[in-house]
């Protein structure tokens, strides 16, 4: 009985989150951008998440100027859709109207080769394949072991070997992802000008500042500090304040 009136809620949340999402999307081809940012806002208040949700939010700052939360928007659909192209195209465009410009420093040689193939997929992909190719070889291995005939335990001792180097292979790559994940702690600046700091604290030197829109890898948390890393290397300490996390969904 519980369970039916849960699901007569969800669909009832479901159905509202529509209306308000369509109602969002009229009042954005009308040109009442600050009204369609309230629908959508109301959607997201109901812990509902979609990188359309997001991209639409996102668009609808872009078109009033609000240069961190449009950045933050497309960059959040951006994580819940990597390959769509529209997403990325309109980041560009938003990117554009930040004022810190930041050099990235490309990953160089084999360390981004390895980078590139690990992000191929995600952690759990690379376990499946890992586990698929332990089974393969477990099975192959077996072949080869009762097998009679010359060639077939030859052929079954090949592709059970070639099995188990790529579940070596899937499974580093499985934990490199999985590392690669932890360690991405992306943030975007919303203060409109930020003091970075040598140390968390606000008696300590400036290293440099920090306008809204900007990207930073958050390191560490001291308090009511965060310690990121830009994309050219440096480092610093903002305040909490001043930075939204991306990956909290």
């Amino acid at each position: 009985m519980i369970y039916i009136i849960w699901l007569f809620l969800s669909l009832g949340s479901f159905a509202q989150n529509n209306v308000l999402f369509e109602q969002g999307n009229t009042l954005y081809n009308a040109g009442k951008y600050a009204e369609a940012i309230d629908k959508y806002e109301t959607i997201l208040e109901t812990n509902v998440q979609s990188s359309d949700l997001y991209f639409n939010l996102a668009n609808a700052h872009y078109k009033l100027d609000n240069i961190a939360p449009s950045i933050f928007y497309y960059e959040k659909a951006l994580l819940l859709n990597p390959n769509d192209s529209d997403i990325a195209h309109n980041l560009a465009f938003a990117k554009n109207m930040t004022v810190d410009a930041i050099d990235d420093i490309p990953d160089a040689g084999f360390s981004k080769l390895v980078k590139s193939i690990t992000n191929i997929t995600s952690f759990n992909t690379w376990a499946k394949f890992s586990i698929a190719f332990a089974i393969g070889f477990v099975v192959l291995f077996l072949s080869y072991y009762f097998a009679h005939a010359t060639l077939k335990k030859r052929l079954a001792f090949i592709v059970s070997l070639t099995c188990l180097f790529l579940m070596c292979v899937t499974l580093v790559l499985a934990f490199n992802k999985q590392s690669l994940d932890k360690r991405n702690n992306p943030a975007i600046v919303f203060a409109q000008e930020s003091q970075v700091k040598s140390e968390p604290n606000n008696r300590s030197e400036e290293v440099f500042r920090l306008h809204e829109g900007t990207k930073a890898q958050v390191l560490d948390t001291v308090s009511n500090w965060k310690k990121i890393k830009l994309a050219d290397g440096k480092t610093g300490w903002i305040p909490s304040d001043d930075i939204k996390m991306l990956n909290n969904f």
